[in-house]
């Protein structure tokens, strides 16, 4: 969505908006109760851009920090859903343009929700330890999360090491359960986009996994390598605009799924390497149902990547990114009527790091 009109100045501006900043995952962004912002789709997302800084390459006039990756909102209210506690709507500010886009949802964010309803007082947390199921609205998947909330709060302090997060921080269990989505959106294994061949994968969030040396890399490149190669960016992008069309997403020129992966043989002991196009920047290490998604297309016999990958024999998936190692918990199989179906779980952190006030900018 692309929120073109720039509302008068409101109280918001002079009086600020109830936020906090939480790393979640290996992404940070602003979290927000629902019902702090306006539940209006165009003014909310005008608002965002104004509290992000965008568009503006750095962001200076904002909450973002100037990368996909740090320029996220989860907006969180009670869900009125029977057995579901929690909604979260994510919403992706672009960093350069006036777009906000809800076409996709985070799994890294998603870590922090659960925290940080407790600490908004949305849901009463448990003795020593909190569940909260949790509806994606941009999805309609649930999720379950589970924290420690010794003493009635929160706890982000523990020994669990994700890689792409320096240091450690308290376990949060994330299970992901699919909604009514096919795990593979056009019905086949394999598509041909362009001449090249891809397997097109949704497994909480819409991904294309082609082969890296089919596109003339090694696919474990720097991140910063890869995006310098504009005739490699510009062909990625040609075939993520069909893809597309062909999952249903309709002209997702201004969204930012699906996400491209270029996939290699691991190196490093892993099940896959993998170097993800978010879709013009390189993640500089790989969301939690990005990783889910590779998993479950890699599972799959004669998808693109099954057979340069090492499968494991549990149903821990290693996948190799540029920063280290994640361990996507998921399982695929094939019901009766022929389709695949996968679920899945992973460990994730998250830390608060400011509750305040933010201040928009007057206008965009």
């Amino acid at each position: 969505m692309t929120p073109t009109e720039s509302p008068a100045v409101e109280p918001a501006v002079r009086d600020g908006i109830r936020c906090m900043l939480m790393r979640g995952g290996t992404s940070k962004g602003a979290y927000f109760l629902a019902s702090d912002v306006p539940a209006e789709p165009l003014t909310r997302d005008n608002l965002m851009l104004r509290i992000m800084g965008s568009p503006d390459q750095a962001q200076i006039d904002g909450l973002g920090g100037a990368h996909p990756l740090t320029s996220k909102v989860a907006i969180v209210s009670r869900s009125t859903e029977p057995g579901i506690d929690i909604d979260y709507l994510f919403l992706q500010v672009v960093v350069d343009k006036p777009v906000v886009s809800d076409a996709q949802t985070c799994g890294n964010l998603l870590a922090g929700v659960g925290p940080f309803a407790v600490e908004r007082g949305l849901i009463a947390p448990g003795h020593e330890t909190t569940s909260v199921r949790i509806r994606l609205v941009n999805t309609g998947d649930v999720a379950t999360a589970v924290f420690a909330t010794p003493g009635g709060r929160p706890d982000y302090d523990g020994a669990a090491e994700i890689d792409g997060v320096p240091g450690t921080a308290c376990p949060i269990d994330l299970e992901m359960q699919a909604g009514t989505k096919p795990l593979l959106p056009t019905g086949n294994v394999t598509d041909e986009i362009r001449g090249h061949r891809v397997t097109i994968v949704d497994n909480g969030m819409p991904v294309v996994l082609l082969d890296a040396g089919e596109l003339g890399v090694s696919g474990d490149e720097d991140p910063e390598v890869l995006e310098s190669r504009t005739d490699l960016t510009q062909e990625l992008e040609h075939v993520r605009l069909e893809a597309g069309r062909m999952m249903g997403l309709g002209d997702v020129t201004d969204q930012t799924v699906p996400k491209m992966f270029l996939l290699s043989a691991p190196t490093n002991g892993g099940a896959i390497g993998t170097r993800g196009f978010i879709p013009k920047r390189v993640h500089t290490s790989i969301g939690v149902l990005m990783a889910a998604s590779v998993a479950a297309g890699i599972a799959i016999p004669g998808a693109v990547g099954s057979d340069l990958a090492r499968l494991p024999d549990s149903d821990v998936f290693d996948i190799e990114h540029p920063t280290g190692i994640f361990p996507a918990r998921v399982r695929v199989e094939r019901n009766a009527d022929g389709e695949w179906t996968g679920t899945s779980t992973s460990l994730r952190t998250a830390r608060k790091i400011f509750d305040g006030l933010v201040f928009p900018r007057p206008r965009l």
